[in-house]
């Protein structure tokens, strides 16, 4: 599904114009943004939790060369799916 499609969706569903639906879609997406750039969780009852983690440094190598390469520390984005999201997903 497309941005433009969830957009649709979501003004159907809650009877709101598609430049309000927009508005709000991108409003949830921001603080989900600034709420994990600071290292916070984001808990979303019976949908799933999104999260960071931190990844160290390793070592990795380059498939066309076969030379080793470093790969930096960083963080990343990671989701657990809710008991009711994975209900009705199967």
């Amino acid at each position: 599904m497309k941005k433009v499609e969830l957009v649709e969706a979501v003004a159907d569903k809650a009877g709101l114009t598609k430049t309000d639906a927009t508005k709000a879609i991108d409003a949830v997406l921001d603080v989900i943004k600034d709420a994990l750039a600071k290292g916070d969780k984001v808990p979303l009852v019976g949908f799933g939790t999104f999260g960071v983690s931190k990844r160290a440094a390793r070592e990795g190598r380059n498939p066309r060369t076969g030379e080793t390469v470093k790969i930096a520390a960083r963080n990343a984005v990671t989701f657990k799916a809710g008991s009711a999201l994975k209900d009705a997903v199967n």
